[in-house]
């Protein structure tokens, strides 16, 4: 899941991203957040732990998009984790 803003992506040719699994989880929030799309075809988790910078160039098609309150929550995730 991207959650760098569009500016900074075309700006600087990466993305923020946090991984996305459809594997169970053991470990709940903060680390890992489920997630409820109808474009995804399985039960799926973000694993908000695992942040990666990516080049724009090794994306693929886009899969789904997180609603506000799902993107709030890995946020809030992200600054548990980090102390913020």
């Amino acid at each position: 899941m991207i959650l760098s803003h569009t500016v900074f992506n075309e700006n600087s040719g990466t993305v923020i991203t946090v991984a996305l699994t459809s594997k169970e989880q053991k470990a709940g929030f903060p680390l890992t957040l489920e997630i409820n799309s109808k474009n995804l075809p399985k039960k799926s988790w973000i694993k908000i732990s695992q942040i990666r910078t990516l080049s724009i160039n090794r994306l693929g098609n886009k899969v789904t998009h997180l609603k506000e309150e799902e993107l709030a929550r890995v946020i809030e995730g992200l600054n548990e984790i980090i102390g913020g």
